[in-house]
């Protein structure tokens, strides 16, 4: 334990002695005034946090690991690590995972209660999983501790709902929203306007915008969709499309993928890409769909908004200025269901209690208004982050100035669909959701490519399910 000296014991300065601390410290500024100027920098850099009436220095010391996908979201906010290393004293050692290993290096360091990383970035379907085996811990004691949380200051309310949703079980939260997306339609604006196209309301609305500029011979299709076998790839776009077919994922308390809406939904995925897709598209992931798209050969795609990044960039897309963005479709029940994704950080509840809250001083900050500004319009770099956490910042006019050349209506599109098309239930959140997501993805695939009818793909599907369930 470290003591500090009693005043009373501590000896003041004589007059000549002060008088030479004095005239140091003058000469000093007079001879390195950028010592002052930095100094004042880091003030001014520090002083939106300090205004929380918390004790940000109380984990003082501590080290923690926090693993991250590549992406220059996170990369944004690692640039600011040194900020929350000056604020706090605690040091960050940010690790770059795969997005394809990352669940897997989580689960197993959670589940073996090792303690490697004190917070990763973290798939919200993976929730019911770590809180059904207690890996991590609930947030509300830290959002309700105000010596850890300003509430005035943090304001959790203002993070956008869908995503406090995803990050919750049974209305307890496990994990903060840091970055995250949803589904949205992008179209070719100017090939719109001129053959006369409205951006579609409903599905039939899509198929026959798609077919209007279906023209394969010229290298231009009418739509492309994800068909990439993976829990986030074909099911990420396979959910909005069973709901808006009026397809649910449970039958009372058990999970039945293969009803009849959902027969039709399947139906409808495969007979559409096959009519106006490329070919290649049954093997695409949103990169391979957003470059397509930017090189000039897609009239229409849906995907995450934070594609959008790809078909801004000068050097290499072709459709700058080009582009409209609206709201995914409704379907035959007259529903919109969008995506509902982020990266959110939970507290690893194998860590000690001064590590815990090193972590949630990490997360508070990373969460934070300020720096969710500071890695989106802020930001000294190209990559101006989309995917910002809180209703009042996209309801911003920075953010509307910094996201004006992304294309028409792409702030109000994403913005709505966040706030009205998203529901927590777009995909089963259950603990066996790993390997449930797998089981489907494949069975979808296997229909995209033709080796089986939907009906087989999806009664297989859950065969395979119902054991997992009951194992």
């Amino acid at each position: 334990m470290r003591h500090r000296p009693d005043p009373s014991n501590v000896s003041k300065p004589g007059r000549r002695t002060a008088l030479k601390q004095a005239t140091a410290l003058g000469t000093l500024a007079i001879a390195s005034p950028w010592l002052l100027s930095t100094a004042q920098a880091q003030e001014a850099d520090l002083a939106p946090y300090r205004s929380a009436k918390i004790n940000w220095r109380q984990a003082e010391g501590e080290t923690i690991s926090v693993a991250v996908i590549p992406a220059s979201y996170f990369d944004n906010l690692a640039s600011l690590l040194p900020q929350f290393e000056a604020l706090t004293g605690i040091k960050v050692r940010m690790e770059k995972v795969p997005p394809g290993q990352i669940r897997q290096k989580a689960t197993l360091d959670l589940s073996s209660k090792t303690g490697t990383y004190a917070t990763h970035a973290a798939d919200p379907m993976y929730y019911p999983l770590y809180v059904a085996n207690k890996w991590v811990d609930p947030l509300d004691k830290y959002l309700n501790d105000t010596t850890l949380t300003d509430p005035a200051w943090f304001q959790y309310e203002d993070i956008l709902k869908a995503w406090r949703d995803a990050d919750s079980i049974d209305g307890k939260p496990y994990g903060i929203p840091y970055d995250g997306e949803v589904t949205v339609q992008v179209y070719r604006k100017d090939l719109y306007d001129a053959k006369g196209l409205k951006p579609a309301t409903t599905l039939d609305e899509l198929v026959s915008n798609a077919k209007a500029l279906n023209d394969p011979n010229s290298r231009m299709y009418g739509l492309a969709l994800r068909g990439f076998a993976g829990a986030g790839q074909n099911m990420y776009i396979y959910p909005s499309l069973l709901h808006g077919f009026g397809g649910k994922w449970f039958a009372g308390k058990d999970i039945r993928v293969n009803s009849p809406e959902a027969v039709r939904a399947l139906d409808w995925y495969v007979n559409t890409l096959t009519q106006y897709a490329p070919p290649a598209v049954r093997n695409w992931n949103w990169p391979d769909i957003a470059d397509a798209f930017s090189q000039g050969t897609l009239g229409c795609y849906i995907d995450a908004h934070s594609s959008a990044a790809v078909l801004m960039n000068p050097e290499k897309s072709k459709v700058v200025g080009k582009v409209g963005f609206a709201r995914w479709p409704k379907g035959p029940s007259d529903k919109c269901v969008s995506s509902i994704w982020n990266w959110g950080f939970p507290i690893n509840a194998a860590l000690p209690d001064k590590a815990k809250k090193a972590t949630w001083l990490f997360i508070s900050w990373a969460t934070a208004a300020e720096t969710q500004a500071r890695t989106s319009w802020k930001f000294a770099g190209p990559a101006k982050r989309s995917g910002i956490n809180r209703t009042s910042l996209w309801k911003s006019p920075e953010f509307a100035n910094a996201m004006k050349d992304a294309g028409h209506n792409f702030v109000q599109a994403a913005l709505e669909s966040l706030e009205q098309d998203t529901s927590v239930e777009w995909r089963p959140r259950v603990p066996q959701w790993p390997a449930i997501g797998e089981t489907m993805a494949t069975g979808i695939q296997s229909a995209l490519v033709g080796q089986k009818k939907s009906k087989e793909a999806l009664d297989e599907a859950q065969a395979r399910i119902s054991q997992l369930m009951k194992g």
